[in-house]
């Protein structure tokens, strides 16, 4: 299945993010199961235990092809990924942190051809990357850092106008959709500047 490049940018945004959170003495390999893990919650809620271990088992079995390495890992019947113990004496760090880059790769594509771009960009924000602010952390030439400020102030818009439809009910309905739009817009504004923005060191 052919994903467009932005999908495996993401994929890289993301890991790289885990990786940065993780324990030093973790190895980096581990970021690729706790991406899968931290989206195991909300894609439960969406679609059932079932369904989340379907698609993560379709994204595994993807990944498969195109890095071998993957054999041993499997997924458990409550959708958790097991087998990493086994992956990790079989091949040096840059293949496994290939293997993880080409599964999250896989899932991602999936859940944007199952649950569409938007939903998948929110999921990836609200479980993964809440905070945008790390990408200029590492780097990021003024101009990234001009737009994550502008996806701040979007943020704050969104929630000034969230307390202002409570407060005026004959346009509240109109207020939480301009909202709710605004907060969208943030979220996708953020997440392209993550994916564009130079990747950290």
């Amino acid at each position: 299945m052919m994903l467009p490049p932005r999908t495996r940018e993401l994929a890289l945004r993301l890991l790289a993010h885990e990786s940065a959170a993780g324990k030093a003495s973790e190895p980096a390999e581990f970021a690729a199961f706790r991406v899968c893990a931290k989206l195991r919650g909300p894609l439960v809620t969406l679609a059932g235990v079932a369904g989340f271990r379907s698609l993560l088992s379709r994204a595994l079995t993807l990944a498969k092809a195109d890095a071998p390495s993957l054999s041993a890992v499997q997924v458990a019947a409550d959708g958790s990924l097991h087998g990493l113990d086994a992956l990790r004496p079989q091949i040096d760090a840059d293949e496994a942190r290939e293997a993880g880059i080409i599964l999250i790769t896989q899932l991602l594509g999936l859940l944007v051809r199952v649950v569409g771009e938007a939903i998948t960009l929110q999921l990836v924000t609200s479980e993964i990357l809440p905070d945008f602010r790390f990408v200029s952390n590492s780097g990021v030439p003024v101009g990234f850092e001009s737009i994550l400020h502008e996806v701040d102030d979007l943020q704050g818009v969104s929630a000034r106008l969230e307390e202002l439809a409570e407060q005026y009910p004959p346009v509240t309905e109109a207020l939480k959709t301009i909202s709710g739009n605004v907060l969208n817009s943030a979220t996708v504004l953020a997440v392209v500047a993550a994916i564009k923005s130079p990747k950290p060191n």
